[in-house]
């Protein structure tokens, strides 16, 4: 029919317009996250500012608010990013198989992958542990921190299939303590010495728990 071809021309550009403008969006929101990102590593979130996120995006804080109504709800998404991550690392580091392997490279296995996220998304640390943090992403921190606890008792209960739950407890938060202090360590150093405190991290970890595990194992 006459007309036909062109109506379904029009009707393909009208569709196509707003596919163009959502990825613009994405992109831009992508622009302001990685921005806030970087803002948050270098002052805290507490001392951040959507003017600072703005100008580290390169882009007007009108432009920002476009996308964004204020700095908590750009921590919020940002966190839920990073917090999705997270989760799937935990879910990488702790898969079946390694549970079965021999403490030392249990280890391994571990806290590689772990360490690894943190270097490569230090607003995560930044952001989780900084000062006045939106509530909603505390709250999935915390939910973060319950679930990688409970795993490690559950490696410490296969270690030790002795141990009293309330032994379990306080070995895996001295074990996650331990951690995070060694975090602090790590990602403020780069290349050899970097490696060298994962090293150490690695040797106290095994020497604290070598004492605990037992030849026998439960299934």
């Amino acid at each position: 029919m006459p007309g036909t071809p062109t109506g379904k021309t029009t009707e393909s550009a009208e569709t196509a317009t707003p596919r163009r403008r959502q990825a613009r969006g994405e992109r831009r929101v992508s622009q302001l996250l990685a921005a806030a990102a970087g803002v948050f590593c270098r002052t805290g979130y507490a001392a951040a500012s959507t003017n600072a996120i703005a100008r580290e995006a390169g882009v007007s804080p009108g432009t920002l608010y476009q996308f964004f109504p204020n700095k908590e709800a750009i921590a919020v998404e940002l966190g839920g990013q990073l917090l999705q991550r997270a989760h799937e690392t935990h879910g990488q580091a702790f898969l079946p198989e390694n549970l079965q392997r021999p403490l030392p490279e249990l280890l391994d296995a571990v806290l590689d992958p772990l360490i690894a996220f943190n270097c490569e998304n230090p607003a995560f640390w930044a952001l989780m542990h900084g000062s006045g943090i939106p509530g909603a992403v505390n709250q999935e921190h915390e939910e973060l921190h319950s679930g990688l606890l409970t795993r490690v008792e559950g490696v410490l209960h296969s270690f030790c299939p002795q141990a009293t739950p309330a032994e379990l407890t306080h070995t895996s938060n001295m074990v996650l303590g331990i951690f995070k202090s060694s975090l602090d360590l790590i990602l403020a150093h780069e290349g050899a010495d970097r490696e060298a405190y994962t090293a150490e991290l690695k040797t106290v970890l095994l020497r604290y728990l070598e004492p605990m595990v037992t030849t026998t194992r439960s299934p």
